[in-house]
């Protein structure tokens, strides 16, 4: 990918973003743009056309999901946009079936973050037939070579396989570059929990024989807190009591599985990703030693910005580019990072 298919926003970049906008009245500005003329495109939210725009996630039983709502909704209020939120509930195809019934309606963009690849190609074809702006958020909705031939404007997201390799490469380190490793991994068709994987596999394979994964892979368990407790306990069953440490592919599941270190796995590290309050709380209280920030806020606040921007300037797909990865740090204690990472992703401010 060339540097014009990818925005790259640093963190100190967005909090000149952030400063500025409030400097200047954040809502009126992102209304009209920084220089629109007034009129449908500008003049505040008296003047402003309200706008429809169908959103749907993942599922709103993980806390990321959760707070990328918060966000859209936060956002929506403030640039006069009316959401229609479906909720894939962690079944793709729930979530299609939900899309399905809602695809044919007056529209001014569609925003998603994927259950599972492929399973919205069809209804975002359909919505690239009526010239839609279309926004795939945090997973891919087709194969990124196929984005924009399935109709997606815009791909939103952060580098899962990054961060993954911070979550791990931490990990690794605090076990001192040997022993057991627990692999509890999201749903096995999403985009950004594959990439997750690799990501733990591509630091893992530095080490040799050093360090084993326990059962040999990941165990996939659907982002499912209950399914990650039980494969989690499986493996401690099996290991003879020798674990140095485990990676979770989000924070829901690693916390859901920190009350079982005790006796002989009491020592055992935990690192994982999203950042969000669940890992927030985790690096306080010590049952996380790492947490990556998937920026939840950020990744579904941007996307229905943005959306509104695209409509209400009258934007074509070429002027939008393919891909903005958003900043992904890695939180711990010794950083002293997790107050601001949980004052900017708040739901007060949903701004990461």
């Amino acid at each position: 990918m060339g540097e014009n298919d990818s925005v790259r926003t640093s963190r100190r970049g967005l909090l000149k973003r952030a400063a500025g906008g409030a400097a200047m009245g954040l809502g009126a500005a992102m209304l009209g743009g920084c220089g629109s003329p007034a009129g449908d495109g500008g003049g505040g939210s008296g003047s402003q056309k309200r706008l429809k725009a169908l959103i749907s996630n993942a599922g709103l039983q993980g806390s990321w999901n959760a707070r990328g709502r918060d966000a859209v909704m936060l956002w929506a209020d403030k640039l006069n946009v009316d959401v229609t939120w479906v909720d894939g509930e962690f079944n793709g195809g729930k979530q299609r079936e939900k899309i399905d019934l809602q695809v044919d309606n007056d529209w001014d963009f569609f925003a998603a973050q994927a259950h599972q690849i492929d399973i919205l190609e069809e209804p975002v074809r359909k919505l690239k037939k009526r010239n839609i702006p279309v926004i795939s958020m945090d997973t891919l909705i087709v194969e990124k070579p196929r984005l924009r031939e399935a109709g997606v404007w815009l791909y939103i997201a952060p580098d899962h396989f990054a961060m993954a390799q911070q979550s791990t490469r931490y990990l690794v380190e605090k076990i001192g570059g040997r022993g057991n490793l627990i692999h509890i991994g999201g749903q096995s068709e999403h985009s950004g929990a594959q990439q997750r994987k690799r990501g733990f596999e591509s630091v893992i394979a530095e080490y040799g024989d050093d360090i084993k994964v326990l059962g040999g892979e990941v165990r996939w368990c659907d982002w499912k807190i209950e399914k990650a407790r039980t494969a989690f306990d499986a493996l401690l069953a099996k290991s003879g009591g020798s674990v140095a440490g485990a990676f979770f592919h989000n924070d829901d599941m690693a916390m859901a599985c920190a009350t079982a270190r005790k006796g002989p796995y009491k020592d055992m590290v935990f690192t994982a990703v999203d950042g969000q309050t669940a890992g927030q709380e985790g690096i306080r209280s010590g049952a996380l030693a790492a947490t990556v920030v998937n920026p939840a806020a950020m990744i579904h606040g941007w996307s229905l910005i943005i959306g509104q921007f695209i409509v209400r300037n009258q934007e074509k797909i070429e002027d939008v580019p393919l891909e903005i990865t958003v900043p992904s740090p890695l939180v711990t204690k010794e950083a002293g990072n997790v107050d601001a990472v949980a004052y900017l992703g708040s739901a007060e401010h949903c701004l990461m």
